[in-house]
């Protein structure tokens, strides 16, 4: 059990029967009448937020969210398989659980399987993944003074917009939680 007291970014709490992350809390005292805290919770598996205050005496049980390094294997059809690399043993994952956090992941490559009470509610890929272009249009040269961009497919399938110096067959470095490209490899 945890106090509201004691709430912090990133911590997970069982309420009101789902799972929730707090995204952000606050301490408030007011002049009058009993302090509280506002905090702004994100339910890990709908990905819903809402905002709710808190007693700073009230209790909550903490949730304990496991995060295991799994190999993704390949897709087939509906279905994402997974790969213990310890145990060897293969999940799979059906599309709706996996979302668009594959966008950017290779087959063969590591990613986090995040479950709670052994259910599995979401995959996170690797912060940084560096992908090769399959296909652009070529870029102009002197035209960079603005800064502009154009639309690049990577070699798994996603669209990203890069820079006009990059060319065809080029690796670059993505990153996954916002789809934006950093560099050339």
């Amino acid at each position: 059990m945890i106090s509201a007291g004691d709430f912090r970014n990133g911590i997970t709490i069982e309420l009101e029967g789902s799972v929730y992350q707090i995204i952000e809390f606050q301490h408030v005292k007011p002049g009058k009448g009993a302090a509280f805290v506002r905090t702004k919770l994100k339910n890990i598996i709908s990905g819903g937020v809402v905002e709710k205050t808190f007693r700073p005496t009230e209790k909550c049980p903490q949730a304990r969210i496991d995060r295991k390094d799994m190999q993704y294997l390949y897709a087939d059809g509906d279905l994402f398989n997974f790969m213990d690399v310890e145990t060897y043993d293969q999940i799979a994952l059906n599309a709706d659980t996996v979302g668009d956090s594959l966008k950017f992941v290779k087959e063969n490559e590591m990613v986090k399987v995040c479950s709670f009470n052994g259910s599995v509610f979401s995959i996170e890929p690797p912060l940084f993944v560096e992908l090769e272009i399959t296909d652009t249009e070529p870029g102009f040269k002197g035209d960079t003074a603005t800064g502009a961009t154009k639309p690049a497919i990577v070699e798994t399938g996603a669209q990203v917009m890069v820079p006009l110096f990059v060319e065809l067959n080029d690796k670059i470095k993505i990153d996954t939680r916002t789809g934006e490209y950093l560099s050339r490899v």
